[in-house]
């Protein structure tokens, strides 16, 4: 944060790689589509330059952005629905504002997954990829081609698996 304060291009690059994909699932929760989220993305990197010198201590960053980006994707949501014929929204802005106290759940959510994000970060990079395969891949891959993708004997994968699962809670 010091760098990025001091007007470090690598530094503000290096953040927002960080907490880009943070930033995205927040839109995506709320609904938006890819060229929507872009411009929540973008409405949020805005908001943090501007008010970064406000955040006092790193560790509240994340939650920060977090709030920041609910925000921008409920006001979004909001004249999303106004500009919709009511009757096709299935929701009127109405019930979104007394739905608006889901927003802590989905921020602890969204919280979680980039924790989670950070964590698998640290494996080694066949332990990512493997997490990638097994979990996050649609549909999740079969052991047979993981073990072909990761050059491993198909007997081995759930054993691997196991163990990059045991270094992923340590971390």
């Amino acid at each position: 944060m010091r760098e990025c304060l001091k007007g470090n291009e690598d530094a503000w690059a290096a953040l927002i790689d960080k907490y880009k994909k943070l930033i995205y699932s927040i839109p995506f929760k709320y609904g938006a589509s890819p060229d929507d989220a872009a411009d929540i993305f973008q409405a949020v990197c805005v908001e943090l330059f501007a008010e970064l010198s406000r955040v006092r201590k790193t560790a509240a960053l994340r939650g920060w952005i977090i709030t920041v980006a609910t925000h921008q994707s409920f006001h979004w949501k909001r004249r999303h629905l106004k500009r919709m014929d009511r009757e096709q929204a299935n929701i009127g802005v109405d019930e979104l504002e007394a739905n608006l106290v889901v927003a802590p759940d989905v921020a602890d959510e969204v919280e979680r997954e980039q924790m989670l994000r950070d964590a698998t970060a640290q494996l080694s990079p066949r332990c990512q990829e493997m997490i990638r395969l097994l979990f996050y891949a649609e549909p999740p891959r079969p052991y047979r081609e993981v073990a072909r993708r990761l050059g491993l004997a198909t007997g081995s994968v759930g054993f691997i698996r196991g163990r990059c699962l045991q270094r992923l809670k340590k971390t």
